[in-house]
This record gives C-alpha cells, structure tokens and sequence, in this order.
C-alpha cells in the first residue's frame, strides 16, 4: 500500500510544481486502444510494448479538462482508501456521484488508465469490480476472510470470488478446465451432471465477455493445478473474441497481461468445421449480420491468429458459409447430445485445436 500512495503522491507533486511554476498541469497516460502499442508474444498473450506512445490529459483545454478532473477524483478515493484498508466496486465509485462522473463507463476507462498510469494493478488500488462469473465441479478453496467453499458437492453454482488474489488452500482432483461462453451451456451441463460423469473437472463460465476476476480465476487454477484448459463457445465471432480474451488478454488490460492470460487454452468447440462434419440442419444455423462480417474479418487480422493455423482454417470456413451457430444448435441432433455425446468423444479422442 505503501507504493500505491507514493505512486498517487509523484502525480499529485507533477501536478504542484507545474502550478508553482505556472503551467498547465497535465497527466499523461498511455495510449492502449492503439494496436502499435501492442505486441503479440506466444507465451504472454497481448502486451504493452516497453516504448509505447502516450497521449496527454491537459487541464487547460476544454475537451480534456474534465477528464482532468475526473482522474484526479478517483485518484484522492483511491488513495483515501488505501489509506484506511477499504474498498469500493467501480459501481460504488460512479454511485457516489452519478451526476459528476455521468455514466458508469467513464469510470471503468478511468479506473483502467489510472492502473496503467501508475503501473498498479486494479486490485491494488482496492478497487473491485463486480463479478459476474461462475464456478462448480471439483474445486474447494478457503476465502480471504476464512470462509471455505467447496465447489464439488452442490448442484448450485458458486459465484466467481470477488477477490481472487485472497483465496487460498485450493485443492482439486479435476483433469481439465472448461470455459464455458454461456450461462444457458453452463446450467445445462449442470443439470445433466457433466463434470463427475466424464472425469474430475472444473467449469467456469464468465456467462458473455468475462470480468476480471472471472479471468483472473482461470490464470489462477491454471497456475495452481497446471491442468489442460478448454474452451467451449459460440460457433460465431464473438464466440471466439471470448476465447481469444481468455487465451490472449484484451486490448485494454494488454498492461496487466501476465496476471490474465492463458495461452495454454484450446478450442475444443464448437468448430466452424463441426457443423457440417455433424450434418447440423441448416434451419438451426443463423446467417450473419453485417457487424458478424466485420468483427470476424478484424479478428483474422490479429498477430495471433497467423500462429494458430488451424484456427485460421476455421475462422475462413466461418467467412465463407456466412453462418454462425449457438451451442444450442446441437439439440437439433438430440436433447443431451452436448453432455452425452459431443463432449466425451471430444475429449476422449482429441478433438481440439
């Protein structure tokens, strides 16, 4: 805590000595939704290139005055709560002035070029964000304040903590992890018993677009048990931008890469490829729209699709039927065919990429 209120002290005293000397404050921040910042490297994922290009937050011109402002608010609740051991969610620090801070997303941006400002991950600055995620199957652990959860024996899901660093005592017999992209998959595999039918494993699902703690959840059974990772999504471009978030981190946390990503993470379906090797109706398929089209011709671009070959070939499978396919699309061959059938030979047999 210490170095997270030296770090806030070194912005506040670049802020005085420009007063004093009767310039314009400004606080420069990096500039993390330009891909040139970015490298790809294999065993990290997306990361912040050492030399990267900043851009600068001035506090005398109009369109960034009040993020000016808004960034030194947040950094004086950060540093009064690091000071007194509290915390806040980022939904309590836009609550507790929704007329200043205007909308929930201005926060979140904020938050984010604070961390990357002051080289301090997220959950240093004891700010928590809300999790939304999901755990069950053969996992228990003991929470920071010394609660034990145990995943294995309840039919009901277990909320993703909302402090992963704290938890600790983890113990588990699982074979592998599966991501699962949705709520509905999730509960369903749930219902038919899946992960003590196959072999031992944990199912996580960060239902959509995963949280940070949901993420910062799977690096930590990844490092802590070293098991196989698979994910199972959509058969549709955003199926596989959730994956690629998993496997290769995000443009905007590229800065905290190390704690996030798992490059070890394997498509294990459903694949483009899938589809017609199933004879999947085409009535179940849904044809794409032109935001489909756009977000799958901008992942094929990306540094790390040109490493991972296969996935290219079904990435232009997906390009070429313009058809994507919901998980669910695999009830048309039968109710449990996902649980009973699709998963087990996948498994068994080496069905992934």
């Amino acid at each position: 805590s210490s170095e997270v209120l030296e770090a806030i002290e070194n912005v506040i005293q670049g802020v005085l000595e420009s007063l004093a000397q009767n310039k314009a404050p400004v606080l420069t921040v990096a500039n993390r939704s330009d891909w040139r910042n970015i490298e790809f490297k294999d065993s990290v994922g997306l990361q912040m290139i050492p030399r990267y290009t900043t851009k600068q937050i001035r506090s005398d011109c109009p369109q960034s005055a009040p993020r000016f402002a808004l960034m030194l608010k947040i950094l004086s609740m950060i540093y009064k709560m690091v000071q007194s051991n509290t915390y806040a969610t980022k939904r309590d620090i836009y609550y507790s002035d929704t007329l200043l801070f205007g909308s929930q997303s201005t926060v979140d941006q904020i938050i984010n070029d604070i961390s990357c400002m002051l080289r301090i991950p997220r959950r240093s600055l004891h700010i928590l964000s809300t999790t939304k995620g999901f755990v069950a199957g053969n996992l228990s652990y003991t929470e920071e304040d010394g609660t034990k959860v145990n995943c294995t024996c309840s039919s009901t899901v277990v909320t993703v903590p909302s402090n992963v660093q704290g938890i600790k005592n983890l113990i588990s017999h699982a074979k592998f992890m599966l991501i699962v992209e949705k709520d509905a998959t999730f509960q369903r595999l749930l219902d038919d018993d899946f992960f003590s039918k196959v072999s031992p494993c944990i199912m996580i699902t960060g239902r959509g677009v995963p949280d940070l703690n949901t993420r910062l959840l799977v690096r930590k059974l990844w490092d802590s048990f070293q098991i196989p990772v698979f994910a199972l999504m959509d058969a549709d471009p955003h199926g596989v931008e959730i994956m690629c978030i998993y496997k290769y981190g995000s443009v905007s946390m590229c800065f905290e890469a190390h704690h996030l990503t798992v490059p070890s993470i394997k498509w294990l379906g459903l694949l483009p490829s899938d589809l017609s090797r199933l004879n999947i109706s085409k009535d179940v398929l849904i044809p794409f729209t032109k935001q489909d089209q756009n977000k799958l011709a901008s992942i094929q671009k990306r540094p790390y699709i040109a490493c991972q070959p296969l996935w290219k070939k079904e990435l232009e499978i997906m390009a070429a039927s313009k058809l994507k396919a919901e998980i669910q699309a695999l009830t048309s061959l039968s109710q449990d065919y996902l649980s009973r059938v699709y998963l087990p030979n996948k498994l068994q047999f080496g069905g992934w990429l």
